[in-house]
Formats: C-alpha cells, sequence, structure tokens
C-alpha cells in the first residue's frame, strides 16, 4: 500500500485492489490486527501539555524579574531582611499570577478526538458488524447513512441520494451531493471531490458505502489537529510593548545601580550604605505593580465585555482587540446566517421577493414591481410538499438547509396542505431533481424540485396567471434568462414543477416525471447578518480592514461581497497555490474576498497579513476555522453555531454569533488599552521621580530620601488602586474614528516620554525639597518621613495628569469615574496609617508627622498638578497664534 494515489481520481475497483480489500465483502478479518499496528488508532494525536512547573518557572525569566530578584537577595545579603522579604514576595506574587493567567487546558485536541463517531458499521469478511470508530484501518467497507457522522476519510464505492454536510471543514453552506463516480481533474479542490467523504462531516441524507483511505492524524481532520498542535499563540501588542518597556527599564537600572555603586565605594561610603541604596534605585526604577494592575484592568473589561455577548478567555485578548488592524472573518454563520433562505422568484409571470430570515416562516412575499401578487399557493406547493424537512417541536430545523428554505418558503405562501405522500424519488445527484406523488383530494399529484435546466427539459407547459400555457422556445428563453439573472446575484436557483398522473405512476415516478407544468424559479441564498453591513462600516471608520474568506464560490464569495460593503479583489484558493508567501504578503492587503479556500490558506491569509505588521483577528464557527483562530492575533469564535473546537481554540466567544459583536469589543479594546496607557504613563511618571529623587540625593549631600521598603509601599500600594480604578474611566470621545496603533509602535511616544520625565523632575524637586528643609532642622527620621510622605502625594494630583492628554484634567469627566475618588481616599487613609500608626511605623521606618508637615506636603505634591495645567493652558493660548 506504498505510494498514495489521489483517491479522487481512480475507480472504486482501483481503489479497492491499492488497499488490498474486497468492494463487496470488506477488508479480511486477518488483515486488520496488522494494519491497526501500522497505521495505529484511528484517533487524533494528542500533544505533550507544557508541565505546570515550566510554566512557572517561565514566569521568572523576564529582565525586570531577574532585577528584582537580585535587589531582593543582596539586601538579604546585607542582613535587611524585611525590604528582602517583601521585594521576593512581590516577585512571587507576580510570578503567581502570571501562571494563572496562563495555566489553562489545552482541550482542543481532545474535543476533536470527542467529536470521532463513536460506533462504525463496516463490512469485514462479507459480514456486517458494529466496532469503534477508533479501530477502522485503511481499506475497511463503512456503511453510512442519513444523520451519521463520517468516522474517517474514504473513497465512496456505492451511494444512493447521498448528500453530506462539509461546512465545517469547507465552509461551504450548501450540502455537498455525493456519488462513487471517479473525477479526472487530480487537481480537484477539497470542496468539489464528490466522490469522497471526510472525517467529521454529517451525512444529511441518502445513504452509502465508503472504503476508508485514511485514519487518524492523515485524515483531512488530522491535518487540521496538526496544524492546531504546531501553531504557537501569537504575543499580545500589548505585551509585546511591555516587554520593551520592562527591557529598556532594566537596563536603565542596571546603570543606574552601577553608577550609584561605584560612586560610594569611590567616596569611601559603607558597602552596606551603598547596596540599600542601588537597592532602592532598583526597586525604584521597576513598575512593580504593573503586572496585577494590567491583570485586574484587563479582568475588567472582559467582564464588560461578557455583558455584551463576548466571552474572553484570555485576559490579553481584550486588549488585542483594541489594537486590531484587520478581521479576517470566515462568511458562513459568522457574516451570515448559516440558514438557507428564499430571497427572491419568479412564478406565475412575476418576479417576487422574500422577506424574513430563518425557517420559522416569518416574514411575506411581495411582488417586485410593487404590483399585487396573484395567489401563489398552487405555483409554490412544491416547496412545502416535495420537501423531507420539518420543523422540531423546538422550532429548529430538521433535515436539508435548502430544503428548509423551501418549507419555510411554503408557510411564507400560506401553504397548509398535507396531503399523503404515496411515491417518490429521492433526489440524486446524478438526476439533479426530486420527486413525489401526492393523494389530493382531486386525485394524484406529481410534485418536482430541482435544478432550473434539468427540470425544464421534462417541462411541456409552464403556469401563468390566467392557466396552463405551452412551453414554446420564447417562454423557455424567458425562463432561462430569469434563471441566469438569479444566478448572477449568487443565488441557487431550483425550478418547481407538477403534473396530474394517475395510478400507473406510482410504479415509476421517474418516468411519470414528464410533460411537467413548470410553476416557479426560487432563488435560495444564506443570507447576510442584518447588522453585518453596518459592522463593516464601523470598521472601516475606525481604521480597520475587512476580509471575508468561504468555502464557496467566486461568484457567490463576490456577490456577498458587495452586499457587505467589501471593496477589493476576490481571490481563490487554488489562486494562492500558485503564490508564494512572499507574493501573498505584498497581494493580501489588496484582497476583499477569499474563495474555495481550505485551512492551510487561512492559516497562511493570517501570516501574510502578520508579515505586513498586521494585528489579525480571526473569526469563524467551523472546524476548517480552528487553526487560523489559533494563529491569529486574536481568534474569535461563534457561541451558537460554533464547534467545540473552534471554541476551544479562540480566544474570545460571541454568545451571539453576530459579527457586529467584535465591533462593540473592538470598542470595548480600545478603551481597556488607553486605560492601561493611562496607568503606564502614571507608573513610569512616579518611577522616573523615585529613580532622580534616590539617584540625585547623594551627589547634594543628602540622604537617601527613600528605603526600598516604601518605593514599594508606593508602587504598589499607593499606585495600585488608583491605577486599578482608571479601568473604569469611560471611553475617550472619538475613540472609534482613530486609526489603530501600529504593531511597532512604542507604548509611549517620545513626546508623552519627555512629559512624564518632566512630571518625574518636579516630584524629584519637591521631594528633595523638603528633604533639604526637613534634614536642616537635625531630625533624619522625620526628613524621609516628610519625603515619603509627599512623594506619595504627588501620585494623589498626578493621576489626574495621567487620565487626560492635551485637555484639561479638569474637564466634564474629572468626577465620572466614582471608583478613582474611591481610591484615592482609600490610599489617603492607608498613608496616615503608615506615618502614624505604631506597628506600620517599625515596619516602614516612619515618625508621626504635624498638621503644617502635612500641608507642606499637600502644597508642594499640587504643583505636579498646577504647573502641567498651567502649560496646557498656555499651549492652548498660543497654538491658533502659530496657524
Amino acid at each position: 500500500m506504498t505510494g498514495q494515489p489521489s483517491w479522487h481520481g481512480v475507480t472504486a475497483q482501483s481503489a479497492c485492489a491499492h488497499l488490498q480489500s474486497h468492494l463487496h465483502d470488506g477488508l479480511p478479518p486477518d488483515q486488520v490486527t496488522a494494519r491497526l499496528a501500522a497505521h495505529g488508532p484511528n484517533r487524533l494525536p494528542e500533544k505533550k501539555a507544557k508541565s505546570k512547573a515550566r510554566m512557572l518557572l517561565e514566569q521568572f525569566q523576564s529582565l525586570l524579574t531577574l532585577v528584582l530578584l537580585g535587589a531582593g537577595i543582596l539586601a538579604g545579603i546585607i542582613g535587611d531582611t524585611t525590604d528582602m522579604v517583601v521585594i521576593l514576595s512581590v516577585v512571587v506574587f507576580n510570578a503567581l499570577l502570571g501562571f494563572h493567567q496562563e495555566y489553562r487546558a489545552e482541550r482542543i485536541l481532545e474535543t476533536l478526538k470527542s467529536m470521532l463517531a463513536p460506533q462504525s458499521r463496516v463490512r469485514r469478511g462479507g459480514s456486517k458488524q458494529e466496532i469503534p470508530a477508533e479501530q477502522l484501518v485503511p481499506g475497511d467497507l463503512v456503511l453510512i447513512e442519513a444523520g451519521d457522522r463520517v468516522p474517517a476519510d474514504g473513497r465512496l464505492v456505492a451511494s444512493h441520494g447521498l448528500e453530506i454536510d462539509e461546512s465545517s471543514l469547507t465552509g461551504e453552506s450548501v450540502v455537498v451531493g455525493k456519488d462513487h463516480s471517479n473525477l479526472h481533474d487530480a487537481d480537484t479542490p477539497l470542496a468539489e471531490r464528490s466522490n469522497l467523504a471526510f472525517m467529521n462531516t454529517v451525512v444529511t441524507r441518502g445513504r452509502g458505502e465508503m472504503l476508508i483511505t485514511q485514519t487518524g492524524a492523515t485524515t483531512e481532520m488530522g491535518r487540521i489537529a496538526g496544524m492546531l498542535a504546531d501553531t504557537p499563540e501569537s504575543r499580545t501588542p500589548l505585551q509585546e510593548r511591555l516587554d520593551g518597556l520592562g527591557r529598556r527599564l532594566a537596563l536603565i537600572a542596571a546603570v543606574v545601580v552601577g553608577i550609584i555603586l561605584a560612586v560610594g565605594l569611590l567616596r569611601g561610603q559603607p558597602w552596606g550604605e551603598s547596596v540599600l541604596t542601588a537597592v532602592a534605585l532598583a526597586v525604584a526604577a521597576i513598575p512593580e505593580g504593573l503586572p496585577a494592575v494590567v491583570t485586574v484592568t484587563l479582568a475588567i473589561g472582559m467582564y464588560r465585555m461578557a455583558r455584551h455577548g463576548a466571552i474572553v478567555k484570555r485576559l490579553a485578548a481584550v486588549e488585542t482587540l483594541g489594537s486590531t488592524t484587520i478581521i479576517c472573518s470566515d462568511k458562513t454563520g459568522t457574516l451570515t446566517l448559516n440558514q438557507m433562505t428564499a430571497r427572491t422568484g419568479w412564478a406565475l409571470g412575476q418576479r417576487f421577493a422574500v422577506s424574513g430570515d430563518g425557517y420559522g416562516g416569518q416574514g411575506a412575499i411581495t411582488a417586485i414591481s410593487g404590483e399585487t401578487l396573484p395567489d401563489l399557493r398552487p405555483a409554490l406547493l412544491a416547496a412545502g410538499l416535495c420537501n423531507d424537512s420539518h420543523l422540531g417541536a423546538d422550532g429548529t430545523l430538521v433535515g436539508d438547509p435548502t430544503e428548509g428554505a423551501l418549507l419555510s418558503l411554503a408557510l411564507k405562501a400560506g401553504i397548509t396542505e398535507q396531503w399523503p405522500r404515496v411515491a417518490e424519488m429521492p433526489f440524486d445527484s446524478a438526476h439533479k431533481f426530486m420527486v413525489t406523488i401526492h393523494r389530493a383530494p382531486d386525485g394524484l399529484r406529481l410534485l418536482v424540485k430541482g435544478a432550473p435546466d434539468v427540470v425544464m427539459e421534462r417541462c411541456g407547459f409552464v403556469a401563468l396567471a390566467d392557466g396552463d400555457h405551452a412551453l414554446t422556445q420564447q417562454w423557455h428563453d424567458q425562463l432561462a434568462t430569469e434563471n441566469e439573472h438569479m444566478a448572477s446575484q449568487a443565488l441557487r436557483v431550483l425550478a418547481l414543477a407538477e403534473a396530474r398522473v394517475d395510478e400507473a405512476a406510482l410504479a415509476d415516478p421517474l418516468a411519470a416525471a414528464r410533460a411537467l407544468t413548470l410553476t416557479a424559479l426560487v432563488g435560495l441564498m444564506d443570507p447576510p447578518r442584518p447588522a453585518a453591513r453596518d459592522a463593516i462600516a464601523a470598521c472601516r471608520a475606525a481604521g480597520i480592514g475587512v476580509k471575508m474568506i468561504t468555502g464557496d464560490h467566486r461568484v457567490t464569495a463576490a456577490a456577498i461581497g458587495r452586499l457587505l460593503g467589501l471593496d477589493g479583489e476576490v481571490v481563490t484558493g487554488a489562486e494562492l497555490d500558485r503564490m508564494d508567501d512572499a507574493q501573498l504578503a505584498d497581494r493580501v492587503e489588496d484582497i476583499a474576498v477569499f474563495a474555495r479556500v481550505a485551512p492551510e490558506h487561512k492559516v497562511r491569509i493570517v501570516a501574510a497579513l502578520q508579515a505586513k505588521g498586521h494585528v489579525a483577528a480571526m473569526t469563524g464557527d467551523g472546524v476548517n476555522d480552528a487553526a487560523a483562530l489559533k494563529r491569529a492575533d486574536i481568534g474569535v469564535a461563534m457561541g451558537r453555531t460554533g464547534s467545540d473546537v473552534t471554541r476551544e481554540a479562540a480566544a474570545m466567544v460571541l454568545t451571539d454569533d453576530d459579527f457586529a459583536s467584535v465591533v462593540r469589543a473592538v470598542r470595548e479594546g480600545r478603551t481597556i488599552t488607553d486605560n492601561i496607557v493611562k496607568f503606564v504613563r502614571f507608573q513610569l511618571s512616579t518611577n522616573m521621580g523615585a529613580l532622580l529623587s534616590v539617584f540625585v540625593a547623594p551627589f547634594i549631600g543628602l540622604i537617601s530620601p527613600f528605603h526600598a521598603i516604601q518605593i514599594l509601599w508606593v508602587n504598589i500600594i499607593m499606585d495600585g488602586p488608583p491605577a486599578m480604578a482608571l479601568a473604569f474611566d469611560p471611553a475617550r470621545a472619538g475613540l472609534m474614528t482613530e486609526k489603530p496603533r501600529p504593531r511597532s509602535a512604542p507604548i509611549l511616544p517620545a513626546a508623552r516620554l519627555r512629559r512624564l520625565l518632566a512630571y518625574g523632575a518636579t516630584m524629584m524637586v519637591g521631594t528633595l525639597g523638603v528633604l533639604w528643609w526637613a534634614q536642616g532642622q537635625g531630625d533624619l527620621e522625620r526628613a524621609r518621613t516628610l519625603a515619603f510622605t509627599t512623594f506619595v502625594l504627588f501620585q494623589f494630583f498626578n493621576i489626574f495628569n495621567a487620565r487626560v492628554g492635551s485637555e484639561s484634567a479638569f474637564g466634564p469627566h474629572l468626577f465620572h469615574n466614582a471608583k478613582l475618588w474611591l481610591a484615592l481616599g482609600g490610599v489617603l487613609i492607608l498613608q496616615v496609617v503608615a506615618v502614624h500608626w505604631g506597628p506600620a511605623q517599625a515596619i516602614f521606618h516612619t515618625t508621626a508627622l504635624s498638621w503644617s508637615d502635612w500641608a507642606l506636603a499637600t502644597a508642594v505634591a499640587s504643583s505636579v498638578l498646577v504647573l502641567d495645567e498651567i502649560r496646557k493652558l498656555a499651549e492652548r493660548l498660543v497654538r491658533p497664534h502659530l496657524g
């Protein structure tokens, strides 16, 4: 069995010969054990999960963490146990927080395995038997029928009216007719291999026999599982920006600590004192509260998004949405409803339009011309009766989606007839039509539905408002024009016809289907979601591109794209195969619609966009979307219609399956990102102030203004709650009209960094000023406490600078965030406790301050806000005169 052929291109007999099986008896039982040993069980391989220990150790790899660890160890070496314990506790807390974020089970492959049919009916050695699906081997002959989930990949060797729903694999919304004849084109796309059946697809009609050709990891589903296992989860833009910030801060800390140690030793300063100063500097340079604040802020964003129908599984995904520049959306079930619906048609000489979605019959049929329509019930009888679908007790469709669309059309027309069916010929891909015979009150009625060209060949008459007319060449041409008109709009067109027959027709319905009367043409489609077009327009206004990816044909995909307002090229999977990665990257931004794509194409498209610097989101619902969802910067799955595999692969799940929810989530993501940047501005200005204060103090003859534990107190306790409260700031006006931040853009631009340096310098001057004044009075403990308290109060005022850009901090939004004011009140109380409560004084090396000390500290600290407001006022006054 070496050298696998293209199974769709060989005959059933040749396939059996290649696999050393038998067309009718199946595989000899004595070969099963050897093949099972050679090919392995029919299940998907499991990816070895990362151990918990490795996950935890990886949390200690960042430079900031290593610098803090070093500072804590140095503090312990010189005997400063309190600082060592506190610093190391912060390191461990942040590591546990990161571990908790990362630790979620990788259940994707397990879910894929659970989707396999647990039992399969096979014929081995000429006898039928039922076996576990995982015991199937190449060469087995499997029997499938309506309702079965296909257990492996195989070549059909027999088929009887067989149709399979392959949307989970190919993304094509229409069920596929299957037969066992061989195909001659070796390059036939996956979605058009009508003589093959694939693992995890569902048989919707008919029955068949298939020769198993691939099992487990070698199936199409196995390839998807392999892509999932091989696809690394992307780092988010925020993670990349914060990592870059961390590296710069670690470098600054290392340089400054080295300078302080060298200068202290050259000046003859005691080793312990130099190390303490160095530890304080290291702690001052690092925003220890950053991981906790980012986590809490993202968690708040998760909660808010959940209330709007978006369940976020990975915290960082909240921020990624705010940075998204391209959304690649699966068509079926995401931009469209994944419900075939009659949209238009022709009957009794008039074109009609159909409103309403779903299968419940809500909607109406109206004349496109605006005239009054004649009673269409006789013309549309075949839509309701020549139909095997029905609505379940809960209103959901049971049966084929195309037949569901016709059933809904019949309900909208008011058809209530339930004539008994006495004979039928099921739809067959060879005949391309279906025949049923019913016992009506006035005799036997033969009803037909099928492909227009095939049905019209069997028609001799056409039904018009004034009765039946002969189907002349003129009428034939006009009906062909109507068919082409609907097909050009990417509608799937079906013809309906009928005839009155006698009892002899019951013996051979196919032969009786002659001299029919054509009653109607019906155009069907999977319609766009009502809000999808507006959502795409909102994306465009926000600078976000939208690309539609589908398994449908080019014409259908292009038509849906036009309805949704997607402008750009339409490219097929076959054309993608002819492009290398560089060529695809060059063209990908100009392509709006990708048609007839396979799962690996979707991964390539996402990778090409990422290569161009885009932050790519991918939405989808089928198994065929899972690998691309995992590869994307953020994968978004549909919660209602999505597969378990897709929901596991995605970082976010939409509970309402509505593309418009993605846009709402993007707005929330941008708001959260905006608020995280506010905190970074706030925390960095604090770090700059602390770093400058500790660095400059010894050079101007002052004692170190802070102990290391005091800086930790500021960074975590004093800055933490107010910074977390920033997560509740509402979205800025105009947020959704701004372009997304480029992935390469720093988290803070140079102009903002200069402003933060100015804030830090202001804090340094004020803090060292009160330290100099108090140190001159001889009480060093009081001097340090006053400097410490002044620095804490600087944070109270500086957070209002961090909330805004060029506008005044005293704008209408000042009191919009009640939680911020509660947090600020809380930290003031905590600072009073740290200064005036005995046990806290022992921990933080503080002493009580007088009322006048507090007043001085408050007045000095307010300067950081007052001076910045004066600067902004001057800019607003000068800017108009500068043009």
